[in-house]
Order: C-alpha cells, then sequence, then structure tokens
C-alpha cells in the first residue's frame, strides 16, 4: 500500500524523530511505513489521519486492482 506519510511529514518540515514522537512510536516505525515496508494498524492509521488532519484514503492509497 502507497501512502503520502513522507510528503505530508516533510510539508509540515518535521524529521522522523519529531514526527514518531508526535504519534508516540518509534523512528523506526516511522521509516517503515514511509517506505511501504509497514502498514500501520487500523488505529495507528487513524492517529496518522488525524495528526495531519486528513482522512485515512487521503493519506494511504490502496493499489489493489478491482476484482472483475
Amino acid at each position: 500500500m502507497k501512502n503520502r506519510v513522507e510528503e505530508l511529514r516533510k510539508t509540515r518540515k518535521l524529521n522522523q524523530d519529531e514526527f514518531a514522537k508526535a504519534i508516540r512510536v518509534s523512528r523506526q516505525t516511522v521509516s517503515s511505513i514511509e517506505t511501504g515496508k509497514y502498514n500501520p494498524s487500523l488505529e495507528l492509521a487513524f492517529t496518522i489521519s488525524d495528526f495531519f488532519e486528513m482522512s485515512i484514503e487521503e493519506i494511504f492509497i490502496n493499489e489493489r486492482s478491482a476484482i472483475k
């Protein structure tokens, strides 16, 4: 799943450590989310969306193709 976390974090002029502290996770978790190695739990996705004041769908992009 792609996401816009890095883009949005940089727009706020935050480094990974600052953002991690703001959402109460490790810097490694932020890094893993940004690189797509880790998909956050629903609870963490809501925390991130609340932080950026955006919907989850605006931040996390589901790339699954539609089932036909």
